[in-house]
């Protein structure tokens, strides 16, 4: 079992005259042999908070539990952890051999031999058999980023803490690592807590992302929940590359006007928005804008300023008033910079938030059964 919970989490950094909340009021709940991805911006809290379930920081108030058990104040090396570091922390002057190994050495009565089997075991596992003498700086990136696993792996843990595991490989072996590392946590069936700011890690590889922000859980669900369900304008804004598009409007009846466009709402809009804020935000994914003809209701007349082609894609960065904006369409369609188009964006696929509080109103809908998870 491996089921971790924590309740209440705070941590609270003084720095001198002030003091700083890393972390406020943290609750999640990872069950046993569930991926868990901590992803936000950077000094959001998700290293802090993976830190305070290592043991490596000190929790200024609530609760971590590992199977009903409190180990909030216990050491490190009694929790029953293994955490996997972004600057891999090999040890320079030990073979591979003896640094995935070293941890069974200090921690276990096993034997020179018991020790080298499991470390033998391990390495075949990783596909590393053939470095296990040599030292860490004869070793690629990608080849320390699997002897830092394996010294994890090795031990045998309740839970794997991977903090920025992958950042500083290259793409190409970030990608292939990914794959690897989701592989090998649904063989093993260990609960794992993995940060990083890479929201394509947290879409492709949890089972659940938790989305922080300055220390405050955001979103707890699925990549796809969180990504057709944002709870807030922030998650709708951090999920999903390129980034959502946003405009203020005010809401007069059937129509949100915005300083430079008027867009028709249907009355099943308007029934969802009932008592809501007469000024939202209105949302929409660049891959749900659409290229229409100038007679289509809410077409929005613009000019193409970038085009910057991807291949399978095109990212088309258009202006509305002073801002601009980011389409993706097709990589077969024939547009370039200073060409005039008209955009639609579909009612079905826009998002609508409270201008104030941010809070979604209305989502996208989906043809998928997508419902939000709640945080209380």
């Amino acid at each position: 079992m491996g089921r971790l919970e924590l309740n209440d989490l705070m941590k609270v950094f003084d720095s001198g005259d002030n003091e700083i909340v890393a972390v406020d009021n943290l609750d999640i709940t990872v069950d046993d042999g569930e991926f868990l991805v901590l992803v936000g911006p950077s000094g959001c809290g998700k290293s802090t908070t993976l830190r305070c379930i290592a043991g490596l920081e000190t929790v200024s108030s609530g609760q971590i539990l590992l199977d009903d058990r409190e180990i909030t104040h216990l050491k490190p090396k009694e929790r029953d952890m293994a955490m996997v570091f972004q600057n891999y922390a090999l040890y320079p002057h030990m073979s591979v051999r003896k640094n995935i190994g070293y941890g069974l050495k200090i921690t276990t009565d096993l034997s020179k031999d018991e020790i080298n089997s499991r470390v033998e075991e391990t390495a075949k596992l990783l596909e590393i058999g053939d470095l296990l003498d040599k030292k860490p700086s004869e070793l690629s990136g990608g080849q320390q980023q699997r002897v830092a696993l394996g010294r994890a792996i090795i031990r045998e843990p309740e839970v794997f803490l991977m903090d920025e595991p992958l950042s500083n490989l290259d793409a190409k072996l970030r990608t292939t690592m990914r794959t690897e590392i989701q592989q090998l946590q649904q063989e093993m069936g260990v609960t794992t807590c993995y940060v990083t700011h890479d929201q394509t890690e947290a879409m492709t590889m949890g089972d659940y992302i938790a989305v922080l922000n300055d220390g405050q859980l955001q979103q707890l669900g699925t990549p796809l929940e969180c990504y057709h369900k944002p709870q807030n304008r922030f998650v709708a804004g951090f999920i999903g590359s390129p980034s959502m598009n946003f405009f203020t409007v005010e809401r007069k009846g059937n129509v949100l006007e915005h300083d430079i466009f008027t867009y028709q709402i249907s009355s099943e809009t308007v029934d969802i928005l009932a008592g809501a804020s007469e000024r939202l935000t209105l949302g929409v994914r660049p891959e749900h804008i659409a290229i229409v003809d100038s007679d289509v209701e809410n077409a929005i007349r613009t000019e193409v300023k970038v085009v910057e082609p991807m291949g399978e894609l095109s990212y088309l960065y258009f202006t509305i008033g002073s801002e601009t904006y980011t389409a993706s369409v097709n990589g077969e369609m024939r547009v370039t910079a200073g060409d005039v188009i008209n955009v639609e964006f579909p009612e079905e696929k826009v998002h609508l938030f409270d201008d104030e509080t941010g809070d979604a109103v209305k989502n996208s809908e989906t043809t998928e059964n997508v419902e939000p998870t709640t945080q209380t």
